[in-house]
């Protein structure tokens, strides 16, 4: 249960990044509150997750899910350039994250 809270709260820590870029500086109020509330929410989830769980694992998926969901976001939705080295780095990534997990970090 705890990672099906951290993967939620490393999700809406993307919805938090993107409503930060759309806020445009914090002067469009809609997206600005709703950086607040996702802001809110990923960091409400995350700290019910590490109840359970190792910091710097359960860390790391948060934060490698809102680093990888983002930049995917991006490059498939705003525009930013895609590249082989960009793709090549998200898959680390993923990767490093699978193998903490590997390395005992998850219960």
């Amino acid at each position: 249960m705890a990672w099906i809270v951290i993967v939620i709260a490393g999700l809406f820590e993307v919805a938090m990044a993107y409503s930060l870029k759309m806020s445009n500086g914090f002067s469009v109020p809609l997206p600005s509150f709703g950086f607040l509330i996702f802001a809110f929410l990923s960091f409400a989830l995350l700290a019910m997750g590490l109840r359970s769980l190792e910091i710097g694992t359960a860390y790391a998926v948060w934060t490698g899910i809102g680093a990888v969901g983002t930049a995917t976001l991006g490059m498939l939705f705003l525009g930013d350039d895609v590249s082989f080295l960009k793709v090549a780095s998200i898959l680390l990534i993923v990767a490093g994250i699978v193998g903490l997990n590997l390395a005992g970090g998850g219960h």
